[in-house]
């Protein structure tokens, strides 16, 4: 940043002649009882200010004062000024990197958040997509910091800018570490799930091994929100007083380095290491795990995704310049002149990296349910070669429409068969088992004495008043007629049965 940005009290110069009661600043005359009664003081820098109100005096800007304190034509510190500088051109690479990558983070969320199987309750299909949520979460904080650090170069007195700068610096670090912790857990998911689509009763679900994968993410959850509770909610206002080395060292500095950010760094340290838990207990479990520790090594190499190694190295770097920087005030991203080597090499770097390769490995890999969809009719072919079944070619079915209807549209065809067409259109034409069961006819054929109903006299009731009576030995005695066919000459003959209950039908 340029020199006129350090600033010093000086007097006001005196206004030609011998009155003591004005001032001259930049060719501006100005009641000096006035700036005395409003606490107005000049600065080296060319500007005056009362601690509220700052305005600049030099070159073109030529403000007054009125005796009430009011200001014309007054142009405030807080504008872009100066021209874009190395700061402001690394900002716009960044900006312009992080917003391509959210492109390519929304294709793969929809290439491996789409469902192709029913969803389990054991393996939800949120779990696979909370990386790349995480991922788009980081490139926007990465957009606005690196936009917003564009104006910090160009303000002539700091103020938003560079709180908004720092501000979504410090929020990409939670985000960063949910980022990679996803992706791990949900690696050591991934084989759970392909192990119990396998053997759906190999892993239960109340060991040793699935309590500790229930408590680790409460556990990292815990300290990344730590981080954020230490680093994110505080009095982001001192960082703007950095206009003489006197409020960088008394007022900027304290700051940036107090213990809430080094207590911030240290925590973020240690959620990496739950990271790195995480990875080796999936390891440990899903993985062969040969004893020795040259077989351990070499195992770790073998099954190990190289994205999740070469991301917990990255991540790494940027935790360790979190814990640098909350000591060391030269690195920090909060100083308006710092080397922009270090924000940039080791704060937007890793971040972008861990973005680049999670993209890369997402369009390298497959779709998890198609995955198990090809080990399904991998394990299929197996178990039919072992059985001798072998299945018919496609074209072996003779109706190619029914093969590939729906349930709905075969049940339609199987209501369909009986008379050729839909049931509602025609009627069956195959002739009925039992005859045509014509309601007229079986009236005119039925005799004149109905052979269930009680015509005796003796009964005490005639046939028209519709009450039956029941006599057990006359309902054995036509019991034993079965077997025999009935007749229109032995049912005239036959004696008329009484029944007396429906046991006896």
């Amino acid at each position: 940043m340029p020199l006129l940005n350090l600033r010093a009290l000086i007097d006001f110069p005196k206004a030609d002649g011998d009155n003591d009661t004005s001032t001259t600043i930049n060719g501006v005359q100005f009641n000096l009882t006035a700036l005395n009664e409003w606490n107005y003081t000049l600065y080296s820098n060319n500007t005056i200010s009362n601690d509220s109100k700052c305005y600049l005096i030099f070159d073109n800007f030529k403000p007054s004062m009125l005796s009430n304190g009011s200001w014309i034509n007054a142009t405030t510190c807080y504008i872009p000024y100066y021209g874009i500088g190395a700061r402001s051109i690394g900002s716009i690479v960044f900006a312009a990197l992080f917003s391509l990558s959210v492109m390519f983070t929304l294709i793969n969320l929809r290439k491996h958040g789409k469902q192709y199987l029913r969803e389990d309750k054991r393996f939800r299909i949120v779990g696979r997509r909370w990386q790349w949520y995480w991922m788009c979460f980081v490139a926007g904080c990465g957009m606005t910091s690196t936009i917003t650090g564009v104006d910090v170069d160009r303000y002539y007195l700091q103020q938003l800018p560079l709180v908004l700068q720092s501000f979504f610096f410090m929020l990409m670090v939670p985000g960063a570490l949910a980022m990679v912790w996803e992706a791990v857990r949900h690696w050591g998911s991934w084989q759970e799930r392909q192990a119990v689509d396998a053997d759906p009763y190999g892993l239960p679900q109340d060991d040793k091994r699935s309590r500790t994968e229930f408590w680790l993410p409460l556990v990292f959850y815990l300290f990344a929100w730590m981080n954020f509770f230490m680093t994110i909610p505080r009095s982001w206002t001192p960082l703007q007083k950095q206009s003489t080395p006197e409020q960088k060292n008394d007022i900027a500095r304290p700051a940036a380095t107090g213990p809430r950010e080094k207590a911030g760094a240290i925590i973020a340290g240690v959620a990496w290491l739950v990271i790195c838990y995480s990875l080796h207990h999936s390891m440990k479990h899903y993985k062969p795990s040969p004893p020795g520790i040259w077989n351990k090594i070499t195992n770790f190499c073998r099954y190990c995704p190289a994205k999740i190694f070469i991301n917990l190295i990255i991540l790494a770097i940027r935790v360790g310049y979190g814990i640098a920087s909350a000591w060391l005030w030269d690195l920090s991203i909060f100083q308006e002149d710092v080397h922009v080597g270090w924000p940039l090499g080791l704060g937007y770097g890793p971040m972008l990296l861990i973005i680049v390769v999670f993209e890369i490995a997402g369009f390298m890999e497959e779709n998890e349910d198609k995955i198990i969809i090809q080990q399904r009719q991998a394990r299929g072919i197996v178990e039919d070669a072992e059985l001798n079944i072998v299945k018919k070619p496609s074209w072996w079915s003779k109706n190619i429409r029914e093969r590939f209807a729906s349930d709905d549209e075969r049940l339609r065809n199987m209501t369909t068969e009986v008379g050729g067409g839909r049931p509602s259109a025609r009627r069956p034409t195959e002739p009925i088992e039992m005859g045509d069961m014509n309601i007229r006819n079986r009236s005119r054929s039925r005799p004149p004495q109905d052979p269930f109903r009680d015509q005796s006299p003796a009964s005490g009731r005639t046939a028209a008043s519709g009450r039956l009576q029941v006599n057990r030995a006359d309902s054995d005695a036509t019991s034993t007629m079965t077997g025999h066919t009935l007749t229109s000459e032995n049912m005239q003959t036959a004696q008329p049965q009484r029944i007396r209950s429906m046991l006896d039908v």
